[in-house]
């Protein structure tokens, strides 16, 4: 070969190699992380609060970091959990399989160890996964299943100094909760900056219990003062309440009132939230100071809503609007335009697939969800008008019986098996509070009819039934009877 061949053969690789580099490094798979509250209402953000206007429960809320991430990317404005309550609905997420097929139906069940997940699809594609915070299936000890690193506490931990298992080992932890997660959070993206890495962090916020000492006293004093405003369906109580009456100090008498509905516990709730999103904004100035913000997605959201007293509850796992509808944020500024938003109905059973598809992984045909790529690229594409949602009756919870329904982009049936005369139908359209109960209303009986055929169609569809693994409703309370309030009270404190 002369030296002129040489050269030239040189030359010719140099510029093959300055093709191929960048194409090398555009090729590099996404970062995900995932960020899930426990309990945030889709209202509760204060980028929702200034659209709602004089409808705003909360208008002085703030929120500048979830602000923050649905300016850069994407906000759902109508995304939901198919059962609102925490063990379910995080089984849902890791999964993309509903309840009544993923082994898991209420709090006291663990997690399947050799369920599928997108975490053990990314694990075997090669990513570096990492579960931190709040895992809350049962009381399930050791690494999380899927999960090459694991800093996670037990069962609903506690707010202050709460013991965290690393990989399995109990280390103790000092400050508040949801701070120490976040620091385990940092530590694993420094480590793993050079691959890809999936990291899914569980925040305790803003679960209960309520009150100053489960604060961080940076934010004890927030918001003091301030009121929230009352809404129409606070008057309104779930129909399963006995004779159709609030539960007491429900505060649907101090809504009969006019007057706001504020409580101590309602500001603390807000509180904890404000605190939750401080830590986000760790997170995301980490992000940028590790050069990982462009080529990481960043989905928050919540494993169910929350009742501020709406329908007579201060809990989740009915079927109502405030349980069921849910925060999305997703940023990915390779693929997603800041500032959209969105209005397709979207679920938690949609992430799983979400991530795998970004990943540039298969998604397995068990999987029941649909994967939000070609909405993130802006596209208008067909697209669900209708999702089943459901609770499995739980024996340590008698406030709120089984139920299954469907809700559409304009209207709700919620079903409660063996009381059929507890149905209910609202037009969301004319009736956003769920205030009005046309099931009986002849004027409405084409719209129950169809909603009827509709839930039928997606029970099939989904293959649902009530799983071996769930409680079985025999000593449901029946009409006429209320839960003991100590009772209840415990099992909100504890589930």
């Amino acid at each position: 070969m002369t030296d002129g061949m040489l050269k030239l053969r040189c030359v010719s690789l140099c510029v093959a190699a300055a093709l191929i580099a960048p194409v090398m490094a555009a090729e590099r798979k996404p970062n995900f992380l995932i960020l899930i509250a426990d309990d945030q209402r889709w209202d509760a953000l204060g980028v929702v609060q200034r659209e709602m206007g004089e409808r705003a429960r909360f208008p002085w809320f703030r929120s500048p970091n979830m602000d923050r991430l649905a300016a850069e990317g994407v906000r759902f404005r109508n995304a939901f959990v198919t059962s609102p309550l925490c063990s379910p609905s995080r089984a849902t997420f890791l999964t993309g399989r509903y309840n009544h097929l993923n082994g898991v139906a209420n709090n006291g069940t663990p997690f399947p160890t050799n369920s599928v997940t997108y975490a053990t699809l990314l694990r075997a594609a090669g990513y570096k996964t990492g579960y931190i915070g709040k895992w809350h299936m049962d009381a399930q000890r050791g690494p999380r299943p899927g999960f090459d690193y694991s800093a996670s506490f037990i069962g609903q931990g506690r707010y202050f100094d709460c013991p965290f298992e690393i990989n399995g080992q109990t280390k103790p932890t000092k400050g508040w909760v949801d701070d120490v997660a976040t620091d385990f959070a940092l530590q694993f993206m420094r480590e793993n900056r050079e691959r890809p890495f999936l990291l899914t962090l569980g925040f305790k916020a803003p679960h209960g219990p309520r009150g100053p000492e489960h604060l961080p006293e940076r934010l004890r004093n927030l918001y003091a003062g301030e009121t929230i405003r009352p809404v129409p369906n606070l008057t309104v109580p779930a129909i399963y309440r006995s004779g159709n009456g609030a539960e007491p100090n429900s505060g649907a008498a101090e809504g009969a009132s006019g007057r706001a509905v504020t409580r101590p516990g309602h500001l603390d709730y807000l509180r904890q939230l404000t605190g939750l999103d401080e830590n986000l904004g760790r997170l995301l100035k980490a992000l940028d100071e590790l050069a990982l913000a462009t080529n990481t997605v960043v989905i928050y959201t919540s494993d169910n809503g929350f009742f501020l007293g709406e329908h007579g509850l201060g809990d989740k796992r009915a079927l109502y609007e405030e349980s069921i509808r849910i925060p999305m944020l997703v940023r990915y500024p390779k693929l997603a335009a800041g500032g959209t938003v969105r209005d397709e109905l979207v679920l938690n059973l949609d992430l799983a697939p979400t991530v795998l598809e970004l990943a540039g992984l298969a998604i397995p045909s068990e999987m029941q969800g649909r994967s939000w790529a070609p909405l993130l690229r802006g596209r208008r594409v067909p697209w669900r008008s209708s999702f089943l949602a459901q609770y499995f009756f739980e024996r340590n919870n008698r406030g709120t019986p089984m139920t299954v329904g469907v809700r559409t982009t304009t209207a709700k049936l919620i079903t409660y098996p063996g009381h059929e005369e507890w149905t209910e139908l609202f037009d969301l359209v004319n009736d956003p509070y769920e205030t009005r109960n046309l099931a009986r209303d002849p004027a409405h009986k084409e719209l129950l009819h169809q909603l009827r055929a509709e839930l039928e169609a997606q029970m099939k569809a989904t293959d649902y039934r009530v799983p071996e693994y769930a409680h079985q409703p025999d000593d449901a309370p029946s009409s006429g009877t209320r839960p003991e309030k100590k009772r209840k009270q415990v099992a909100l404190d504890s589930e």
